[in-house]
């Protein structure tokens, strides 16, 4: 589905129902040269079981129109402005990595609008290594492999996402190097990851953080592993749901985090 956002067109997966403004509001906020479509369990779960779903690609990501947006900030407003454009008073949040900063400052910017938060493979700081930075500028093929080893920790999950017998290292990267050609003269991947790299409004959006919040945490990720969510739950007062995966565990632990996802609405 599109709506217009500051006067360019921004897409938004429905869960394969037609958004309905009147159902709860479910918008999924995706992680750094990403798109859409790593939220297909999740977004028609909820979709057919009485959510309307905003599955968003981020400005400059997939079919929604560009330029990338410069910061966390701008694109928390980006969040909410799209919600007014879809007429969603009010919505969960759930993102995932880069995305949980996103949706933690649309939520410290409008607290009388997010009714949840539900944050995956979250942590703040979110810090990124000089070395993948500095890889992301001169070889970004060459960073986008290493993401994607440092990002799920099996070779082979069974089941694995969206069935058993995808390779969910194959289909992740080739997600990424799809996002990055799309992007022509932009380093897309540079881009997103210095967004979570600089964003330092971390403390002050948590301190104005009103709704139930739950973290679905991999305990085997090695990109913002568990140790560093330590900050969010306590300031957050967040629930905590454990998963056996990596970064990468919407693919990883499909059904569990399925799980974790269906805790966090029913609190």
């Amino acid at each position: 589905m599109k709506f217009q956002v500051d006067g360019r067109t921004a897409y938004a997966y429905t869960g394969g129902k037609p958004f309905d403004a009147a159902l709860p509001c479910v918008v999924f906020i995706h992680g750094a040269l990403n798109d859409h479509s790593g939220w297909t369990l999740l977004a028609r779960w909820c979709a057919h079981h009485g959510f309307g779903v905003l599955a968003v690609n981020q400005p400059g990501h997939g079919r929604s129109d560009g330029p990338p947006l410069a910061s966390v900030e701008a694109l928390a407003d980006w969040t909410l402005a799209l919600m007014s454009a879809a007429g969603a008073p009010q919505a969960t949040l759930v993102g995932h990595s880069m995305g949980t900063l996103i949706a933690l400052e649309a939520a410290a910017r409008a607290p009388e609008r997010i009714t949840r938060l539900v944050l995956l493979g979250a942590a703040y700081p979110m810090k990124v290594s000089d070395a993948l930075l500095g890889t992301a500028r001169d070889a970004p093929s060459t960073a986008i492999d290493m993401v994607n080893a440092l990002s799920i920790s099996t070779l082979a999950s069974k089941p694995s996402y969206p069935g058993p017998g995808m390779w969910v290292h194959g289909s992740n990267r080739a997600l990424m190097r799809n996002q990055q050609a799309l992007s022509k003269d932009l380093n897309l991947f540079e881009h997103d990851f210095r967004l979570c790299d600089a964003y330092a409004g971390g403390a002050a959006a948590m301190a104005k953080v009103s709704c139930p919040t739950t973290l679905i945490t991999g305990t085997r990720d090695q990109m913002t592993p568990p140790k560093a969510t330590k900050e969010l739950v306590a300031a957050l007062k967040a629930q905590v749901v454990n998963v056996a995966s990596g970064h990468h565990l919407m693919a990883e632990a499909p059904d569990a985090v399925l799980a974790g996802l269906r805790v966090a609405l029913g609190r």
